[in-house]
């Protein structure tokens, strides 16, 4: 290496080359830490990483106040953890997204979720000022321009171009069909490879979904699982979380359970299942418990990447939490 020339982390591609290759894809998702120490957010993906192809880093989900997901994924990538970036519209503008997205091809990472983000009233940090200069769709274009070596005014650009695999979120629950039809398939001409998705409670419209929409397009689409700690939480995503509606017979299997977490963990597994016929893969959400999603995964029937010993309950020292982390 020349003298003055910066060590770069490691670019890590096996997301992309199992999604080409149509194997079913595994991810998770882990939040920033809301502080400088960033151990607790790495513990969980060390833990992730065996069992998936990559590990999502949220980006001021819900508006709340977190470290960056850029240099979080760079925190991950140096750890041999392949990251999925999520970068939302809602805090920057075109320049400050291109530049960002420039950076992290720069710094390796290659998976990139565009994300429109959740409005700022949301979040802990109301007065602040949205941006909203582009959106997901518009992002991906950016991405899209930002691949083929020019940027979104069509100016080449003269030190290279990136190399990124751009994904988007989808929610195949919305009541518009015609809605997320045509949502949907901007995003894949827009440049979208891959698809997470916001929690599924119903999967007969997952079905539908996929069979109308998404096995024509030819991009996979990996079902959003999401852990349920108990009857309360339950009813928390039902009052809280626009899309979201649990059904009555799975709270009612979380009151009636002795131990409501493990039953939302055999919840999950069961889901996991129901996808695995369905889609090319599972996005899996286990806020403030993503240690448990290993053991989820293995009692769903899906082997690690590597050999591992058995499995132990570990015990977070955080506490449950019946907040969403959106894609």
């Amino acid at each position: 290496m020349q003298q003055g020339t910066p060590q770069l982390t490691p670019t890590l591609a096996g997301l992309r080359d199992a999604a080409l290759a149509g194997d079913f894809l595994v991810t998770a998702e882990v939040m920033p830490p809301k502080g400088s120490d960033p151990s607790h957010m790495v513990a969980m993906a060390e833990l992730l990483k065996p069992w998936t192809h990559g590990v999502n880093i949220t980006d001021g989900s819900r508006a709340v106040l977190r470290m960056s997901s850029l240099a979080s994924a760079v925190l991950l990538l140096q750890r041999g953890i392949e990251p999925i970036y999520q970068l939302t519209c809602r805090d920057r503008n075109r320049i400050a997204l291109q530049g960002d997205l420039m950076g992290a091809h720069a710094l390796g990472i290659r998976n990139v979720l565009a994300l429109t983000g959740d409005p700022v009233k949301a979040g802990d940090q109301p007065d602040a000022k949205a941006v909203y200069d582009l959106e997901a769709v518009r992002l991906l274009t950016a991405i899209s321009k930002l691949n083929g070596g020019e940027d979104w005014q069509g100016r080449s650009l003269p030190d290279g171009a990136t190399d990124l695999f751009p994904g988007a979120a989808v929610d195949p629950q919305i009541k518009s069909w015609s809605a997320l039809q045509r949502r949907f398939e901007k995003k894949v001409a827009a440049g979208a490879e891959f698809f997470q998705s916001q929690l599924i409670s119903d999967f007969d419209r997952l079905a539908a979904f996929m069979d109308k929409i998404a096995i024509p397009s030819g991009k996979p689409v990996l079902a959003g699982i999401f852990l349920l700690k108990s009857a309360k939480n339950a009813l928390f995503l039902n009052r809280c979380v626009p899309g979201v509606t649990i059904p009555d017979a799975t709270i009612e299997r979380l009151a009636q359970a002795k131990d409501p977490l493990r039953e939302g963990m055999a919840i999950a597994a069961e889901q996991v299942q129901l996808a695995r016929e369905m889609c090319q893969g599972v996005h899996m959400m286990a806020v403030k418990r993503e240690d448990l999603i290993p053991e989820i995964l293995a009692m769903a029937g899906i082997q690690p990447m590597v050999t591992l010993p058995p499995i132990s309950r570990a015990k977070s020292t955080q506490p449950l939490s019946s907040t969403m982390s959106v894609v």
